[in-house]
């Protein structure tokens, strides 16, 4: 592993840090060299999804500096059909439209060379673009590939000559287990360093993800009371209503755990019960990311619940005796002086009732005593504050009042709030657009570091070790019975009680 003495000369592979007494930034009116963007995997669902779509919008958005895009992957495609390719993906996928123009102007920086021309012809696509952007010319390698796949294209960069300068994106898993997590880093490590590495996560790119260190830290009436003394539990609900889509080989050796909890939900609670850091920058948040880590109690196979839709089983590719969990439901805790005896129930699954993303934290209820019998207070559990990570980025606050009319009748109110009604909505990111950018500018903030996925990996070993069997749940469901004793006496907030309300049309007919 590097030390925090190894310190590299190459200024693309330094992270600038602010002097003492300095204001912390994230340096968003940086301007930023010129990049290369190296797309492994280019013809895959990811890249036509997400990546293709994102990165034409970041160049008609002016946000991004001068880029070319050099794709590779397996098909034997010319230059004309990758665009040809783009063209469709930006046109389908993606969520701001281009002109002929701007299209134009995209297509223009694309070209693209089949991984099967070897590592000569990779190293020559991208000194041409180079060429094209001036001596200043950094590399950002997108791998957009398998994770079996991660170490031959980390291995080719290197026979290209193409990691000085450079900085490399890697997508889930890292890893299966510790064993293999390390062996991955270490894999990784002779070729590039930790700095030059940005382990993506999605969900924390989310316009939402981030809002909760805002609300955080920026507010005083959520910051003091955000600690054992006021919140009772905490809940992280990611429900899909997807199904395998055509991932079976993939999903069959990984299951629900692997593919969600580990790197998704597990970084989106660091964000969520984190120490306030020393400065809003990227090594400070990341230090405190890894705290988290360390100071997760071990998963208990008793506090966990698997689950597999029913059918699951005859699905094309999947074992006819298969113990894959699509869905898992756990509890887990933070051993700390903020977190001690709070417990945080992680639910995930596929093919559910429906597809959100939220994260809910219960607040410990207030005495009854002086209210009447009949009065409603309580019956509808305890106040939440609640986010939606979806894009619109909600946030919502429940809590009792009075019911209009005579006597003392309580009902439970909501005050919820949307990006969608501000005047900067139009400033929203999708998340692959702004970690994309964020790693072009070398900041760590959105991304998983080595240390903390092997934290991880290490306190999951005894349930990758002796896991509960499955349990069949039926397709649109919230999961298996099982799931309402692992959060008694506590409920699960999804379904809601109470529905998100949306913005009003403002325009006169």
């Amino acid at each position: 592993m590097e030390t925090s003495q190894d310190v590299s000369t190459d200024p693309a592979q330094t992270i600038a840090y602010p002097a003492p007494g300095a204001r912390p930034s994230r340096r968003d009116e940086e301007s930023l060299e010129p990049h290369v963007i190296v797309l492994f995997g280019a013809t895959g669902d990811l890249a036509k999804r997400k990546l293709l779509p994102g990165m034409a919008y970041l160049v008609q958005s002016a946000l991004a500096p001068a880029i070319r895009v050099v794709g590779t992957s397996l098909e034997n495609f010319t230059d004309d059909e990758f665009r040809a390719l783009t063209k469709q993906a930006v046109d389908s996928f993606g969520t701001h439209k281009l002109t002929d123009e701007q299209w134009a102007a995209f297509a223009s920086r694309i070209t693209y060379v089949p991984q099967g021309e070897g590592p000569e012809a990779l190293a020559a696509a991208v000194a041409e673009a180079e060429a094209e952007l001036g001596p200043k010319a950094r590399r950002l390698h997108y791998l957009s590939v398998p994770p079996k796949a991660a170490k031959a294209v980390i291995t080719m960069l290197k026979e290209a000559d193409l990691v000085e300068r450079s900085r490399v994106v890697m997508e889930k898993p890292f890893g299966t287990d510790l064993a293999s997590a390390i062996e991955l880093n270490d894999f990784v490590h002779e070729t590039f360093r930790e700095r030059q590495i940005f382990r993506i996560d999605h969900f924390l790119g989310k316009e939402a993800a981030q809002n909760i260190l805002a609300f955080r830290f920026a507010n005083g009436l959520f910051e003091p009371i955000w600690n054992r003394n006021f919140i009772d539990h905490i809940q992280i609900d990611i429900p899909e209503t997807l199904g395998l889509d055509q991932r079976a080989n993939f999903y069959e050796s990984t299951g629900a755990f692997k593919d969600m909890v580990v790197t998704h939900l597990l970084q989106v609670m660091a964000f969520v019960v984190m120490e306030p850091p020393t400065a809003l920058e990227p090594r400070a948040i990341s230090e405190e990311k890894n705290k988290v880590f360390r100071s997760m109690l071990p998963i208990q196979c008793d506090h966990v619940v698997r689950g597999q839709y029913a059918g699951y089983r005859e699905e094309a590719g999947v074992a006819k005796d298969s113990d894959t969990e699509t869905f898992i439901a756990m509890k887990v805790g933070i051993d700390n002086w903020r977190w001690a005896g709070v417990p945080i129930y992680l639910r995930t699954g596929k093919r559910m009732a429906e597809g959100l993303r939220i994260i809910s934290i219960a607040f410990k209820e207030a005495p009854r005593t002086m209210f009447p019998a009949g009065s409603g207070v309580g019956s509808q559990g305890p106040d939440h504050l609640t986010f939606d990570l979806a894009d619109s980025s909600k946030v919502s606050l429940s809590f009792y009042g009075k019911r209009p009319g005579p006597g003392m009748k309580l009902d439970k109110l909501s005050m919820q709030f949307s990006t969608q009604e501000t005047d900067s909505q139009g400033d929203v990111l999708e998340a692959y657009e702004r970690l994309i950018l964020d790693a072009m500018r070398g900041d760590h903030t959105l991304f998983t570091t080595a240390e903390g996925i092997e934290s991880l990996w290490e306190r999951s070993a005894q349930l990758l070790d002796d896991p509960p069997p499955v349990k069949v749940y039926p397709t649109g469901t919230w999961g298996p019975n099982a799931i309402h004793q692992l959060i008694a006496p506590n409920a699960w907030r999804l379904p809601f009680e109470r529905a998100w309300r949306e913005k009003k049309d403002e325009k006169k007919e």
